[in-house]
């Protein structure tokens, strides 16, 4: 009796592209998706935003990790672009994900998971244990990173000022006027940041602004 060919588990993923700013753009992360193809893995979806590594409430993030079945991978270009917040929300991000059953898969962190998955006893919970080290430290020196620019931009804020050639950030009136059209056409804040592509303060903060009648 001739043995039944084992068939080979479907491999899912979720593709994670994230740029800072409105006037950045994800061509090069892209790539990412044809390379996830070509190392076998069905796209389940790709979910594309522009906002700060640094804040938690990313609807697109957000809308991944709720469309997350279980085996699922998320994979990401590089760590900071699933998180640049503090390491403790960094953290619940992460665990965020793995309560859905699923599993990150960054370049530069050695992925352990299926290794670990194979072993017992005090293999298993070593391997653990470093994956959880490896991961962590990722996730920290992606924060640290984050800090250092902000601070490098606070000093030469600081020298622009000294030196009279510092004229104060410049507002993004394309941004501003989609707030405000957007609320006036009777959207809720979550909803217009969503819309909007900004985080709910400035969506505050400009409303705002409106309705005492300031310039923006």
């Amino acid at each position: 009796m001739n043995k039944r060919e084992s068939i080979p588990a479907l491999r899912v993923a979720r593709i994670y592209l994230r740029v800072s700013t409105e006037e950045q753009d994800l061509t090069r992360q892209e790539a990412m998706v044809d390379q996830a193809k070509a190392a076998g893995f069905y796209i389940a979806g790709v979910y594309r935003e522009k906002a700060s590594g640094a804040r938690a409430d990313r609807p697109e993030l957000l809308r991944l990790i709720s469309d997350l079945q279980p085996a699922e991978v998320v994979i990401a270009e590089k760590i900071d672009r699933i998180s640049r917040l503090p390491l403790s929300e960094a953290e619940k991000l992460v665990t965020s994900i793995r309560e859905k059953g699923a599993r990150l898969a960054v370049p530069g962190i050695v992925d352990l998971s299926d290794i670990a998955a194979d072993a017992e006893g005090v293999a298993k919970i070593v391997l653990a244990s470093v994956q959880e080290m490896l991961l962590k430290l990722a996730l920290q020196v992606a924060r640290d990173d984050f800090e250092d620019r902000r601070e490098r931009q606070r000093q030469g804020i600081e020298k622009a000022k000294v030196s009279g050639k510092y004229v104060g950030r410049q507002a993004d009136t394309a941004t501003h006027e989609r707030i405000i059209a957007l609320r006036l056409g009777g959207n809720s804040i979550a909803r217009t940041a969503k819309l909007a592509g900004c985080s709910q303060s400035q969506v505050k903060r400009v409303w705002a602004q409106h309705a005492k009648g300031e310039s923006l």
